[in-house]
């Protein structure tokens, strides 16, 4: 009998677990900033310019130890000929310890500080030297790297990557020069080649325009952005070319008698915003191909209504269709709104969650695959394999952000081995800003409702310290008084969801004494699905006239009576969550308001965004700051998925260069298909299919 060999337990080296496991992988791993270490200042001039910016000196060792004040720290002291500074490091090594005894020469690089025994710099970056060592000749590349894995090493796996006989053939030119330019964009004729700058940006030279490399507007990122860009815009050009040759059942918008019937039943008109969507999407369902499109409509437009339309006439047509919310809450809140709508008309529905009782699961399950169920409304329980459609024409996904890639592609194919595949209507009340649309979104035909239902006014917003707290409660009490309803949402406290938590019990419990004439209710992450169903609709149904929550409530939360909403510790939350949940309210023909309440000190950031929330209502401002704070990712779900689209570009900073991007990729896709795919080979390997997306 063979002897079993143990599994090996050899760990991953530092460089593969970031995925640096090949020269490509290595030349194309750029950096993140430079420092620049040509410069030298004495102690005395490093001192004086030193305040709050990075500086490099050089000195002998004259005093090390170790203290125990406050904590345990090393405290190092160099001296050169015109002054003295002092080296603090909290967490340290003994051999760190040993290499700066007394004695020898260090050149430091850090911010200088004024500490207790005067000038400081703290964990500074220190290299042992030769009192008369030269200065490097070029900018310093500083790296994105992980633990275990100094910069010193990857510099010089990196620098071995470079000299590999493969890399020349990996960075040669694939394109001829004439198709990289654009006669819009003249700038393009500067580009060096894709060699020149990766070598470039690893090993800038004393004569580089530092500026334009630290901001990365020098002609060698421009090379490298362009790249990157035509990989993602080739790629969403052919998804989109390739989408038109897949097979899609042809759905009709047309007046019937189910339509008219659904129509008619509405308490209100369609705006001409809405009806304008539906016309759009109409024309999408009709093609023989697939639709993919994004409808974008801030909160309260109605977009739940143009979704309902679309899901009738895939049923009027024969087909299934299946309505996916990232959230329990807001899949409920579907199912509750389309249930009456489709009762009346006689359309079966079906709920399917992952808190579903086994038993309820099955049941649904086969509804669904015996083509009872004609519309599924549920979470991410939908795209379980034990999940089968019948013949499933349309997938509404909204929040679509909040899913995955790979989620939403996961639904968007699945149709029982059918080779035709359901139209895709994604939806969301994140506004999409230009230059986002034109890179991940540029597969999506894009639909807006820019105009909210008549009788809805502006909601006001106003800032205010917690401090007035109890002027606070005193207009809850004053609205509440009106018969009207009010939201508490408590602090994110991203550091812990048990003291979130704790903070949203106290609240309530503040809130049941201080308003004990009102009945006072309390959502939160830990409740069960039943526990959190059952409160919302005792505060949808007016049971309870306060709701205290945490940010569950974010999204899909849809009652007209309720006009307050206090945003306690606003200064903790961001753009789109603030935004999202000032729209809870202002869903009636009353005057609402939102008052985000803050702590002082405010940062810069959280002030100028509590400041832009009080002075505007649109959402496109809104996300387009939120996309110059946060980068993309957020706003398309793309992290979820585990895979960064854009490494290198800069969707603000770069738009001419997108704009440029997107034609040039025309004319390569028209007159160099096999170069396209040579260069998609080249960015994205296996990622192609995400960019789809």
């Amino acid at each position: 009998m063979p002897i079993k060999k143990p599994p090996s337990t050899k760990q991953p080296s530092p460089l593969s677990r970031i995925g640096l496991t090949t020269p490509a992988a290595l030349v194309l791993h750029l950096p993140i900033r430079y420092e620049d270490e040509t410069q030298l200042e004495d102690i005395s001039t490093a001192v004086a310019k030193g305040l709050f910016s990075a500086i490099q000196t050089q000195g002998s060792v004259i005093s090390s130890q170790v203290v125990f004040r406050p904590r345990r720290q090393l405290l190092v002291r160099i001296a050169d000929d015109n002054g003295e500074l002092n080296l603090r490091f909290i967490n340290f090594y003994p051999s760190q310890q040993k290499q700066m005894s007394v004695g020898v020469h260090l050149r430091v690089r850090g911010e200088i500080k004024l500490g207790y025994s005067g000038p400081e710099m703290i964990h500074p970056t220190v290299i042992v030297i030769a009192p008369d060592s030269p200065l490097p000749q070029q900018l310093t590349p500083i790296y994105s790297t992980i633990s275990g894995l100094g910069q010193g090493t990857l510099r010089k796996a990196i620098g071995k990557g470079l000299k590999e006989p493969e890399i020349v053939n990996f960075l040669m030119e694939i394109f001829p020069k004439e198709v990289l330019l654009h006669a819009k964009y003249p700038m393009l004729k500067n580009l060096p080649s894709l060699d020149s700058a990766i070598r470039i940006l690893h090993n800038p030279t004393a004569d580089v325009d530092k500026n334009a490399l630290l901001d990365r507007t020098h002609m060698a990122w421009r090379r490298v952005q362009l790249e990157e860009l035509l990989a993602q815009q080739i790629s969403l050009q052919r998804a989109h070319s390739e989408r038109q040759k897949r097979l899609a059942p042809q759905i009709e918008i047309k007046s019937s008698g189910v339509i008219d019937q659904f129509l008619k039943n509405l308490p209100f008109e369609l705006t001409q915003a809405q009806r304008r969507v539906c016309q759009e999407i109409s024309v999408d369902l009709r093609q023989k191909f697939p639709m993919n499109r994004l409808l974008q409509g801030d909160v309260g437009s109605g977009k739940t209504v143009v979704a309902a339309l679309a899901a009738i006439a895939a049923i009027e047509s024969g087909y299934q269709v299946a309505l996916m919310a990232p959230t329990e809450i807001l899949a409920e809140q579907h199912f509750q709104k389309f249930s009456p709508w489709f009762n009346e008309l006689g359309i079966e529905i079906t709920w399917l969650t992952g808190s579903l009782k086994a038993k309820e699961k099955r049941l649904a399950q086969q509804h669904i695959s015996s083509g009872k169920a004609k519309i599924a409304i549920g979470t991410h329980a939908l795209i379980q394999e034990a999940v089968l459609f019948k013949n499933l024409g349309l997938a509404i996904i909204d929040e679509q952000h909040r899913f995955g890639v790979r989620q939403r592609l996961q639904l968007h194919s699945q149709n029982d081995g059918e080779k035709t595949f359901a139209h895709q209507l994604m939806m969301t009340a994140t506004p999409i800003p230009r230059t986002l649309a034109m890179t991940h979104y540029a597969d999506l035909d894009m639909s807006v409702i820019d105009e909210l239902p008549p009788g809805r006014k502006p909601i006001l917003t106003k800032l205010i310290k917690k401090s007035r707290r109890i002027e606070v409660i005193q207009g809850i009490r004053s609205e509440l008084e009106k018969g009207r309803q009010a939201y508490w949402v408590c602090p994110l406290i991203e550091e812990s969801e048990t003291l979130q938590l704790q903070t949203a019990v106290e609240t309530f419990e503040n809130l049941s004494q201080e308003l004990h004439e009102y009945r006072v209710g309390l959502v939160h992450g830990r409740l069960s699905a039943e526990e959190k169903s059952g409160t919302m609709n005792d505060f949808k149904s007016g049971k309870l006239q306060i709701l205290v929550a945490t940010t569950v409530i974010e999204v899909g939360v849809d009652v007209p009576n309720a006009t307050l909403m206090v945003i306690e510790h606003a200064e903790r939350f961001g753009y789109s969550q603030l935004h999202q949940l000032r729209g809870r309210v202002g869903r009636g023909a009353e005057q609402s308001l939102c008052l985000l309440m803050y702590s002082e000190p405010l940062s810069n950031a959280a002030k100028e965004r509590l400041q832009t929330l009080r002075e505007t209502n649109d959402g496109f401002v809104i996300a387009e700051r939120d996309l110059a704070l946060r980068g993309p990712g957020e706003l398309l779900g793309s992290r979820q998925s585990g895979d960064t689209m854009l490494r290198f570009v800069d969707l603000q900073r770069d738009t001419w260069l997108i704009e440029a991007a997107k034609l040039i990729a025309q004319n390569i896709i028209l007159r160099y298909p096999d170069l396209a795919q040579a260069h998609l080979q080249r960015w994205l390997g296996s990622r192609e299919e995400l960019i789809k997306a």
